[in-house]
Order: C-alpha cells, then sequence, then structure tokens
C-alpha cells in the first residue's frame, strides 16, 4: 500500500526535478509528511484482500521465507498461498501454519495454530538437497465476505513432535473478499 502512495509522489519529484531552475527549492512540508507517514492498517475502506508475508528465522535459526496470500476476484472462498523458503535444512519436511485473531488490533496473540495444505489436508513443504523449496497450498475460507482478521504464519519442522517454529512472520490485517 505505501508503495502505491509513493511511487506517484516519487514521479512527481523527479518530474519536478528535470525543469531547468537555478532556483533550489525544499521539499514542502506536506511532500514530507506523505513521504515518512507509516503505511496506514487495513480497514473497511482500504482493506487487505492479498498479503505478501514475510517469513523470518525463529530465535537463533537461519533460513528465509514468503508467503503469496492471495484472494481471487471471482472466488470468495478460497485463498491461494505460495510458499517458497530457502536456508533450511536440506531434504527436510517442513509444514506452514497459521494463527488468527478475530480482534483487529494488529496484535497478533493467538497460538490456535493450523497447519495449511490443500483444503483441509496438511501439505509437507519439501526441501531440496539446498535447503529450498517451493510449494503452492490452499485453504477453503469459512468465514463471511468482509470479515477482518489479524493473521500471522509459522513453518515448523514436520518430523519432530515439539513443532518448535523455524520461520515466524509478522502480524498481518486481511479481509475476507
Amino acid at each position: 500500500m505505501r508503495r502505491l502512495m509513493v511511487a506517484p509522489l516519487a514521479a512527481c519529484v523527479l518530474l519536478a526535478a528535470c525543469e531547468r531552475s537555478a532556483e533550489v527549492v525544499a521539499p514542502s512540508a506536506t511532500f514530507v509528511r506523505l513521504m515518512s507517514a507509516a503505511a496506514p492498517s487495513a480497514d473497511a475502506l482500504n482493506p487487505n484482500f492479498n498479503l505478501e508475508v514475510i517469513l523470518r528465522p525463529a530465535a537463533g535459526g537461519n533460513g528465509f521465507g514468503h508467503v503469496k496470500f492471495r484472494q481471487a476476484n471471482d472466488d470468495a472462498t478460497r485463498v491461494d498461498l505460495g510458499v517458497w523458503v530457502r536456508d533450511l535444512t536440506p531434504n527436510t519436511h517442513y509444514r506452514l501454519q497459521r494463527a488468527v485473531d478475530t480482534v483487529i488490533d494488529d496484535v497478533c496473540s493467538s497460538s490456535a495454530w493450523l497447519t495449511l495444505g490443500e483444503g483441509t489436508t496438511p501439505q509437507d513443504i519439501v526441501t531440496d538437497n539446498r535447503g529450498s523449496a517451493k510449494q503452492d497450498l490452499f485453504r477453503v475460507l469459512t468465514t463471511s465476505i468482509g470479515t477482518p482478521f489479524d493473521i500471522h504464519f509459522r513453518v515448523v519442522m514436520a518430523t519432530t513432535g515439539t513443532l518448535v517454529p523455524v520461520l515466524t512472520s509478522d502480524c498481518y490485517q486481511f479481509y475476507v473478499r
């Protein structure tokens, strides 16, 4: 969302800078506020229907990941999850999990983890001999259109009983389309 706001402003600045003038003009206070403002949270007027989730190493771990969380315009109940991980243990099975909070406060406090996969069937993400993997998953939502929630993700080893996270995400707001 922030990129959508910043790109047009940056283009205007670049175009203005190309004008031949000996006068140096300081940026306006409004422009400075717009460029430095944090991205606004999702709300009913600006909902997040799609997310780009970054997965970072859990405490003391290695690796990196990305979840492309997409909801098609024509299918209000299905969310596609394109998962990509790297620098994890080679030839190892992992699982992507999510936890949802229905209190919309940008704080993900839920620990009710659900393993994601192909619909309701959990699907492992298996790394190659370099510790990388790519897996397409999906989930059918059971919540009503327009419902907002906070959501966060983690990647756990599938072969251990303790489910210690190796990658985790920040908290994101999402609206069901």
